[in-house]
């Protein structure tokens, strides 16, 4: 039965999140500040979480080709 509670309350705040923005044109600039300097934060998280996934992907489904020659490193005298 947790599943209506947790989408009512995903409900709610959306609700809440669309009467912010509604009221965002006649808000103080302290309030504009705050939601700019959140709007980036959330767009920095899901950039890197987005560089994250693609990088690890990349090494997963497309492993790199290396030549079947394998090169001795010797020590200098």
């Amino acid at each position: 039965m947790a599943a209506p509670s947790f989408v009512q309350e995903m409900q709610a705040v959306g609700q809440r999140l669309l009467l912010k923005l509604q009221r965002l044109p006649e808000a103080e600039p302290v309030e504009l500040v705050a939601f700019s300097i959140l709007v980036l934060f959330i767009a920095t998280v899901l950039l890197l979480m987005l560089i994250a996934c693609s990088c690890c992907c990349v090494h997963c489904c497309c492993p790199q080709q290396r030549s079947g020659r394998k090169i001795q490193v010797r020590p200098t005298s």
